[in-house]
């Protein structure tokens, strides 16, 4: 897809996602744009909006120190909250808010990181990162932001995470 612009997230930008997300038959997410904009006010997120001719087609953020996961308090830089709007996909799109987001990740840090559900919604995620260079971490299986137990009973949600991470342009 030609002609797709990278900017941070606008406060109109909440209305446009969260309808995007209701075209999806995902629930909506109330406030959490809001949000994301104010921790990017505060230094601790970035914002990247995918758009094409004003419209809003995907989005990425960047955290710039998670507080869970296996790289907390390592000042290693996690993408967050990932999510091409499926009328966009296999366009381009996520790859320019990849790219985006990791360029921004070397300007602070060596090595940027993720996590990535397991159900199938994720599995074009899943290969995308695998090509583009993250490897899992080797902690197994998160959930609920820590690591689950062989054995241990869990959901199959949003919540059960594998984390990846690789070196950024930094490091190299």
């Amino acid at each position: 897809m030609n002609d797709i612009i990278i900017r941070p997230m606008k406060p109109q930008d909440e209305a446009d996602i969260n309808a995007a997300l209701r075209a999806m038959g995902w629930d909506e997410r109330p406030g959490l744009y809001t949000r994301y904009m104010a921790e990017e006010q505060a230094g601790k997120r970035l914002t990247f909006v995918a758009e094409k001719d004003g419209v809003p087609l995907g989005y990425v953020t960047l955290v710039k120190e998670p507080e869970h996961g296996p790289f907390a308090g390592k000042k290693w830089p996690e993408i967050m909250d990932f999510n091409v709007f499926e009328r966009y996909r296999r366009q381009g799109v996520g790859s320019a808010l990849m790219d985006a987001a990791e360029a921004a990740a070397a300007d602070y840090s060596d090595v940027i990181t993720i996590g990535v559900g397991l159900y199938d919604s994720y599995g074009s995620a899943q290969r995308m990162y695998v090509k583009r260079g993250y490897v899992p971490d080797g902690s197994g299986v998160w959930y609920k932001n820590r690591p689950l137990p062989p054995y241990e009973p869990c959901l199959n949600d949003d919540d059960l995470v594998l984390y990846f991470s690789k070196p950024t342009a930094k490091a190299q």
